[in-house]
């Protein structure tokens, strides 16, 4: 039987890359000098499109690959598969939504700390010597203003904070 064909349009994590590349014959586009001499030669082995936001499908590609079963990307975004073309042929399109939630969400609330208390100035200061002369005017406490944030975006998702709660912290 013959191994499935498995197009990757842009290189990913080694580890993924070697997963791949034990269960499938895993072809990798950036390294091919002529991707149409490429294309033709193995459009009836290549079953599956690997991508990214940087990389996808595009209707060409897709065209080009009579056998195409799948478009993944491994990333959230669709911008570089062309949709309405998979629709259009049957071709399953799969991207990872949701993998940088949390992240992101971390990352919101950082920069909120960082802004109130004022971090990256305080840095500055700290780094350009300027903390010898003692110039520099403290931040003031800011929970009830970052609560008060925190209070919002709970309302907005439907969650609600006691009062107790927000006294105790």
């Amino acid at each position: 039987m013959e191994s499935i064909g498995v197009l990757m349009t842009c290189p990913m994590n080694p580890y993924l890359e070697q997963e791949l590349a034990k269960r499938f014959t895993l072809h990798r586009l950036w390294k091919v000098p002529d991707k149409s001499t490429f294309l033709t030669a193995h459009r009836n082995s290549i079953r599956a499109v690997v991508g990214s936001s940087s990389a996808g499908a595009d209707a060409e590609l897709i065209e080009a690959l009579p056998k195409l079963e799948i478009v993944a990307s491994f990333s959230v975004g669709l911008d570089k598969i062309d949709l309405a073309k998979c629709k259009e042929k049957g071709i399953r399109v799969t991207n990872t939504p949701d993998v940088l939630t949390d992240d992101a969400a971390d990352l919101a609330v950082g920069l909120m700390l960082a802004v109130l208390r004022k971090l990256c100035e305080s840095d500055r200061h700290v780094r350009s010597g300027k903390w010898k002369k003692g110039t520099y005017m403290l931040t003031t406490k800011v929970r009830p203003l970052f609560f008060a944030i925190i209070d919002m975006i709970l309302m907005m998702y439907g969650s609600k904070r006691t009062k107790r709660s927000t006294n105790h912290l």
